[in-house]
């Protein structure tokens, strides 16, 4: 499963955000055609890989950049306030990489990491439908010979549709959950775009099937222990849904900005010429921007402590890292919604018309941030500080 294109490979955080800031302005261009379009990102998506930024959390010695989450994390907040999808797409592949970073035996990280680095990318097949709750897994491993075979139906499968291999959760003879990473080409698997949420529209997040699936032993790794013991893959799924709508509230905000000042007029009421000078939108422009910096500066917050996390799992580092990323997954939730809605407040009603497409943001953070419930954050925290409480252990706090 070799790639043809030649892919660069990454090799510090600071080329990480250069490359990264590069691909952003290429990809903004054109982003709210392709969300009125539904168009699918593919002609970004090879440049994405090609660039090297799918392999950057690669740990140094298997030939990665291996880089901090900080860097992690701004670079997924940097192409989500291009596109959102864009940035969203490489989410669970991000997530895969961690549980083989954590899970992995050294054959499977030589090998994984070594087709990420390149070019392949890894979706996901992880939540599924109708089942008790949202955390519950129904989809079957059973033992063929010297391999498995997967029988079950996703959804939510957000890259599937893009990738070369689906990391899917399955539920072995024992009832216990493995991570199968299944090649896409495989006999009897059929990924289904029938994804219609109204924000995200590109992500590719519909259906993925698996009917008598043959995956290799080799390419099956333990999932459920990751949750039974201190590990990061928590908090690194959770910091990098962070850092997505972080961005989707940066480019409300920067799209608001550049509304106001070149197309809104005054309000009658405020005496002013401008729309740059009404006070109450002054007042209402600085609201959103001291959140925004907040929020962003919790993000590089919550990278650091999950850099420590990393460097050495205790119950005590991961659960501080656990909180420091819930802290900023509460307010990245509030601040991207409420960018992408004050945006109209400010603007004015040429602001709603279809061809400037500014709705998207408001559409992408009202679907992105339904993934895990804010009010749970909270509770988290609160419940972390007043009665030395530590978050449970698994993907969503």
């Amino acid at each position: 499963m070799t790639l043809s294109h030649h892919v660069a490979v990454i090799t510090s955080d600071e080329q990480a955000l250069i490359v990264a800031s590069d691909l952003a302005e290429d990809f903004r261009r054109d982003s709210a055609q392709r969300d009125r379009e539904r168009r699918l990102p593919l002609p970004e998506l090879d440049v994405f890989s090609r660039s090297g930024l799918w392999g950057i959390s690669v740990p140094r010695e298997y030939g990665g950049a291996g880089v901090s989450n900080v860097t992690l994390a701004k670079v997924t907040a940097l192409i989500a306030q291009a596109d959102a999808s864009l940035g969203q797409i490489p989410q669970n592949h991000f997530y895969a990489l961690e549980v083989l970073r954590v899970n992995g035996s050294q054959e499977q990280k030589k090998r994984l990491y070594a087709e990420v680095l390149d070019g392949q990318r890894f979706g996901n097949a992880l939540a599924e439908l109708g089942t008790k709750t949202a955390h519950d897994r129904v989809t079957q491993l059973t033992r063929d010979g010297d391999g498995f075979r997967i029988t079950g139906r996703k959804f939510y499968s957000t890259g599937a549709i893009y990738a070369q291999r689906i990391p899917t959760s399955v539920v072995d003879e024992n009832g216990i959950q493995q991570l199968a990473f299944v090649p896409r080409d495989s006999e009897g698997l059929t990924v289904i775009d029938d994804w219609s949420g109204f924000g995200q529209r590109t992500t590719g997040s519909g259906s993925v099937v698996f009917d008598n699936v043959w995956v290799a032993a080799g390419d099956v790794l333990p999932f459920q222990s990751a949750f039974e013991r201190p590990t990061t893959v928590g908090p690194l799924a959770q910091i990098l849904h962070a850092a997505i709508d972080t961005g989707i509230a940066r480019a409300a905000f920067e799209d608001a900005l550049h509304f106001v000042r070149t197309k809104t007029r005054p309000w009658i009421d405020s005496g002013s010429d401008k729309a740059t000078e009404d006070p109450l939108t002054l007042k209402s422009f600085g609201h959103l921007s001291i959140r925004l910096h907040a929020t962003e500066a919790l993000l590089e917050r919550s990278g650091e402590f999950l850099d420590r996390a990393q460097a050495d799992s205790t119950a005590e580092t991961v659960a501080a890292a656990s909180i420091a990323v819930a802290e900023v997954r509460a307010l990245s939730t509030e601040i991207s919604l409420a960018a992408g809605s004050v945006l109209f407040e400010l603007a004015g009603s040429q602001a709603t018309l279809a061809e400037h497409g500014l709705d998207r943001h408001w559409r992408n953070a009202r679907v992105h941030t339904l993934h895990d419930p804010v009010r749970w954050k909270y509770h988290a925290v609160g419940n972390y500080y007043l009665n030395d409480e530590n978050p449970p252990l698994r993907g969503t706090i």
